[in-house]
């Protein structure tokens, strides 16, 4: 038998005797999906799609690092469901028409190792570069507000009727591709910034339709989606819901909506809700906010997803920061179902089966610290996407890489991709 063979024997034997409510041990979710372990690799910005936007070699790659580095389920990095809004240039798209092929092979990928996966699905909404074109849609027409900065982005249209309904069904169109593909399910993207948490946040939600005002008008795209994608797919196909614990700005989404949104999702018995935070105005989950909150040095948002998980039926997930297995282990003993990691595991790929192994093993996050919160972000972000694909083309992870050349390195490639994609699509955009 292999090293790699015994390794992979020992992980199961430890999975198999774990206690209950032990991170190694395994879960079942409602759709009965089973996961040997509480570990999620959480979705990050990629932005390793071909110029099909469909998987690239290095992302199959690198999500074969991860499966085989002891997750129980990958979260994938986010697929949109319309070509034409796009969060970046580089990024994955799947809709009615693309070819799986690709897909299929990353979701048999991400499957080794007794790992499972599930694609989280996605549409920007307001949160397009002016750089890329395409459709900057949103609940209002309320811009973003980055400071100086806000003129990297466009200014949106309030949605339609018409422009609603073509997004529900992008949506399920998407969840049915995955399916098709392989997937064990879809994350319906509703955190961050983007659209339908635009459609949640009362900032950006000043509608006075059946699409805005009360919590339960605000919640109606998400819950239409959400029902609409359990009824095309098969009883076994996990749905699932990312959403902000908190906006972290003033008079945004607060944890009082979130606890309602998870009861309304409860109601159509979903798999689990991963609880996050913030959005590009309010980065939360890179650990800042843009009122007086402040947030744990790890497992930042652990106390919203604690509190909402003593009152709600569905399983919940927590991401943020989380390096350490008793930090993993707080989690899990504070009553949340699942630990989500994303740069801990860009950093270091094998983290969990190295906890299997010595406990104190942690993984370094990148901490940029630059006055300018904004370019502050986006050099930690260049971070974690030249680490990915680093280990993506085969190389070893390198735990000192500068911030600002890996910024200068990611505007020059972001630049080329955008490029590519304006010279793709030049007749939709136009």
């Amino acid at each position: 038998m292999s090293a790699k063979s015994n390794a992979l024997t020992n992980a199961q034997q430890s999975s198999a005797k774990a206690p209950a409510n032990c991170v190694f041990s395994s879960f079942r979710f409602p759709s009965g999906l089973k996961v040997k372990n509480r570990l999620v690799k959480a979705a990050m910005e990629e932005n390793l799609a071909t110029i099909e936007q469909v998987p690239s070699q290095t992302l199959l790659t690198m999500y074969r690092k991860w499966a085989d580095g002891g997750v129980g389920l990958i979260l994938t990095g986010n697929v949109m469901v319309d070509h034409l809004a796009m969060t970046g240039p580089g990024g994955l798209a799947l809709e009615k028409s693309s070819d799986i092929t690709t897909f299929t092979q990353l979701a048999n990928e991400s499957k080794i190792n007794g790992c499972k996966v599930v694609m989280q699905i996605n549409h920007p909404g307001r949160q397009v570069f002016s750089k890329m074109g395409g459709k900057v849609l949103s609940a209002s027409d309320v811009a973003l507000d980055m400071g100086k900065h806000s003129h990297l982005f466009g200014q949106p249209k309030a949605m339609n009727e018409a422009q609603i309904q073509d997004v529900i069904k992008r949506f399920v169109q998407t969840a049915q591709r995955a399916e098709e593909a392989g997937f064990d399910g879809v994350q319906i993207h509703a955190a961050h910034g983007y659209l339908l948490a635009q459609f949640l946040s009362p900032l950006t939600n000043k509608r006075n339709d059946n699409w805005g005002g009360s919590i339960e008008n605000r919640a109606r795209l998400l819950l239409t989606i959400t029902r609409e994608i359990k009824q095309a797919c098969g009883a076994g196909f996990s749905v699932s819901v990312k959403l902000n614990s908190a906006d972290f700005q003033r008079g945004g989404f607060e944890p009082a909506d979130a606890q309602d949104v998870v009861d309304m999702l409860g109601e159509l018995n979903i798999d689990f809700v991963e609880l996050s935070g913030g959005s590009y105005e309010a980065p939360a989950m890179q650990g800042n906010t843009a009122d007086t909150r402040t947030l744990a040095r790890e497992a930042y948002f652990l106390e919203f997803a604690q509190a909402i998980s003593a009152h709600s039926s569905v399983p919940i997930m927590t991401t943020g920061g989380i390096t350490r297995l008793p930090v993993a282990q707080k989690v899990v003993d504070s009553g949340v179902a699942l630990v989500g990691m994303a740069t801990a595991l860009a950093f270091t790929p094998d983290l969990p089966n190295q906890w299997q192994n010595h406990h104190g093993v942690t993984s370094a996050l990148p901490k940029v610290t630059w006055k300018d919160k904004t370019l502050s972000g986006l050099a930690t972000m260049a971070l974690v996407k030249r680490q990915i694909r680093r280990v993506g083309e085969g190389k070893s992870p390198q735990g000192k890489l500068s911030p600002i050349i890996s910024l200068i390195l990611d505007q020059v490639r972001t630049a080329k991709l955008t490029k590519r994609y304006r010279k793709r699509f030049s007749d939709e955009l136009s």
